[in-house]
């Protein structure tokens, strides 16, 4: 059963092969088992769960069940979950109970989906190695010395621990694509507007999109049929008609146009992870795609512009919490002045802290020009050289991350070598556009990924493209040691 895809999963359900009830119990106890290894999960919501179960269950025997009725997920710790801890993995919200849905939560409960709890996640998503969780790093299950990717680790970690068949993350620089490659599962960051972003806790405003992580690319796409949508509660929200994704998934690749990228194959790339991408490329030659070089020039400058504008969003955004409504307060504070301070200092984590400071010093008179201004003229460019390369191109192909997993505490003092962690993810999130990660080979054991790119709202692309490859190949299929 855990094996199974979400796709097998739901194929179960309607042969009456087994109940919700019975498979959201197996998960839960999977969990309860497991997850002490791997730190996977924040909040586990037993009680909910099968609630929800049963409910589906009543559906499916009504006949009013929908594709994605009776399936567990599991969703990173940053949507707000009614009557759940919404915790960021932060002291700071460690005892906020979100007292509504967020929009993308809503949708799967419509849709009749159990949710088997919230997933560790680097505190407020400003990370990528999941070490910045208040509640200490998930760990990737193809070696537990070694992080998950960030910031959506543990739900990087719960699908490859076999500990949840799918779940939800959030990807601002690359908090999808770079936990999905490292624990050797398939993720998706959409366009930026497909998905509702309400009741998301912000940390970029302008760069942050939520997605689906799963086994495979059917998975992500029978997950994104749920997400995507128009929602007049967020303003970034684009109204655009929402395709089945699941309808184009088996369409020939004879004929597609892929560019390799000069730039994402430099002496920053682990020789061994570019044989590892290029031989994946090598397969789509064989199902009949041209593939030809291509430039973006100004890739190196991603890392400098996104870490101007991002921790400047943040810093605006992180500024709510203050210990006045909710969240984290101080004890015995002597005045308005000294609660603030304390409350934010004791309640914040270092790498929170720490972009909260650059965010505002970037934003301060006499600096908004020399540096924020200049990070948007930046990231302008960036986006004309996306737009430039995808005229001549269906799909640009790199690597997703320039190594395999790294160990637990080996970057944790240095955080430009962190940073640089991002370089091949960074631009897809200044551009607004979708990009996915899929298994593509190992390196002394551990999984590599395949970073899929496209243009705006060409998502059908993408999951077609990564789907036939997951058909003529089984790095996809392959499990940690003891999973």
């Amino acid at each position: 059963m855990f094996d199974k895809t979400l796709a097998e999963l739901a194929a179960g359900l309607r042969n009456g092969d087994f109940t919700s009830t019975e498979l959201t119990t197996a998960w839960l106890e999977r969990i309860k088992a497991e997850d002490s290894k791997y730190n996977s999960y924040i909040t586990v919501t037993e009680e909910e769960a099968l609630a929800q179960a049963k409910a589906a269950d009543e559906a499916i025997a009504a006949g009013t069940a929908g594709p994605f009725t009776g399936l567990p997920i599991a969703h990173k710790d940053l949507f707000c979950t009614q009557g759940v801890r919404t915790s960021c993995a932060s002291k700071m919200l460690d005892n906020f109970i979100s007292p509504y849905d967020g929009t993308m939560v809503a949708k799967f409960k419509q849709a009749g989906a159990v949710m088997l709890g919230k997933t560790n996640m680097d505190e407020f998503a400003m990370g990528g190695s999941n070490e910045s969780s208040y509640y200490g790093p998930a760990r990737n299950p193809w070696d537990t010395d070694r992080v998950p990717g960030g910031s959506s680790g543990g739900s990087g970690a719960a699908v490859a621990a076999r500990l949840a068949p799918a779940a939800t993350g959030s990807d601002t620089g690359g908090s999808i694509r770079q936990p999905a490659a490292l624990c050797g599962i398939t993720g998706l960051k959409p366009t930026y507007g497909r998905v509702s972003r309400y009741g998301m806790v912000a940390f970029a405003s302008s760069l942050d999109q939520i997605g689906p992580m799963a086994h495979t690319a059917e998975d992500c796409a029978m997950m994104l049929n749920v997400m995507a949508g128009f929602d007049p509660m967020d303003s970034t929200s684009v109204d655009r008609e929402v395709p089945d994704y699941t309808a184009t998934l088996n369409e020939p690749l004879a004929g597609l146009k892929i560019g390799l990228p000069a730039e994402y194959f430099t002496d920053t790339l682990d020789a061994k992870v570019a044989e590892q991408v290029r031989n994946a490329v090598a397969e789509f030659e064989k199902m009949g795609a041209t593939v030809k070089e291509v430039s973006l020039p100004r890739t190196e400058l991603s890392i400098p512009a996104y870490y101007i504008i991002a921790p400047a969003e943040a810093s605006s955004n992180l500024s709510r919490f203050d210990g006045v409504r909710y969240g984290y307060r101080c004890e015995d504070p002597k005045d308005l002045e000294d609660m603030y301070k304390r409350s934010r200092g004791e309640g914040f984590g270092e790498e929170v802290k720490r972009r909260i400071m650059v965010g505002t010093y970037a934003l301060c008179a006499g600096y908004y020009d020399a540096y924020y201004n200049k990070a948007q003229q930046i990231r302008r460019l960036i986006q004309q050289d996306f737009a430039k390369v995808l005229e001549e191109v269906d799909v640009i192909m790199a690597p997703t991350t320039p190594h395999p997993a790294f160990k637990i505490g080996e970057k944790s003092n240095d955080p430009v070598s962190m940073y640089m962690e991002d370089i091949y993810t960074l631009s897809l999130n200044l551009a607004g556009l979708p990009g996915m990660s899929v298994p593509c080979g190992q390196v002394d054991g551990l999984p590599v990924g395949l970073q899929i790119i496209g243009n705006h709202f060409a998502e059908a692309k993408l999951l077609n493209v990564a789907h036939q490859y997951q058909q003529a190949t089984d790095w996809h299929k392959q499990a940690p040691a003891g999973i």
